[in-house]
């Protein structure tokens, strides 16, 4: 009878023990569950928090950035206006309107603008006529005193010839190189040539004449033992100058 009671009674405590593990096993996969579920909410709640801090942020910012992007349109808008303002426009060409001429309207008003216009037009006319004249006054006055010289020169007359000279007149080589001044050296320098040669010949090729300036393309020959032996030519341009009368400046261009 012993054995069979201690083989009920350790089969009996075998149950119990058994029943106790179920119920364990049972109750930490129902705390795993629960324990996962109660993650998952938490990872979906700090999720959606995460949204909406992050929506939050960018409406702020978006806030934020809206109006410096309106005040910094406006400033340029305003500095462009300025700068539009401060410019000074009074010497662009075309910048002002020129005030309409002022039409008159009766017969008599008519007739009295074009009379004032006819007289301003003939009033120019005159002046340049009058500015024609003199120059054309020179001009003959000029070329007389250089046909007299080239005369005085061509007779070998050296009286003639210096009487038409100032008494400082200058000779030049062009552009600027002074020979020398005064009718003392003008007279010894042309006074030896004249008596040492036997024919001198000039003659002008071209001749140009503005006012008092007189511009000879002349053609130069010359006899040195026979008179009637032209034994040197030679083409020279040379300018003159003339003021009251008289040659003032030479220039030689060589």
């Amino acid at each position: 009878m012993k054995p069979l009671f201690f083989a009920i009674s350790l089969l009996f405590t075998w149950q119990v023990f058994a029943s106790d593990q179920t119920s364990e096993q049972s109750q930490q996969q129902t705390e795993q569950k629960t324990e996962k579920k109660d993650v998952a909410r938490l990872e979906f709640i700090e999720d959606k928090a995460t949204e909406s801090e992050s929506s939050a942020v960018i409406t702020s910012q978006t806030e934020v950035t809206k109006p410096e992007a309106v005040n910094k349109d406006t400033e340029k808008k305003e500095a462009a206006t300025a700068t539009v303002a401060e410019a000074d426009d009074s010497k662009v060409i075309g910048s002002v309107n020129p005030a309409p001429a002022v039409q008159p309207k009766t017969a008599a008003e008519k007739q009295e603008a074009v009379a004032e216009a006819t007289k301003a037009v003939n009033q120019a006319k005159e002046a340049l006529t009058a500015k024609q004249q003199e120059k054309a006054r020179q001009s003959r006055e000029s070329m007389a005193v250089i046909e007299q010289v080239i005369a005085a020169y061509n007779a070998r007359n050296i009286d003639a010839f210096i009487k038409m000279y100032d008494e400082n007149v200058e000779f030049y080589t062009f552009p600027n190189e002074l020979m020398f001044t005064g009718k003392e050296k003008l007279i010894a320098r042309y006074g030896i040539m004249f008596k040492k040669l036997k024919c001198i010949k000039s003659s002008p090729i071209k001749r140009i004449v503005h006012g008092n300036i007189v511009i000879d393309h002349e053609l130069s020959e010359t006899c040195s033992e026979d008179p009637k032996v032209v034994d040197k030519r030679a083409e020279f341009v040379t300018s003159y100058q003339v003021e009251n009368g008289k040659i003032t400046k030479v220039l030689f261009f060589r």
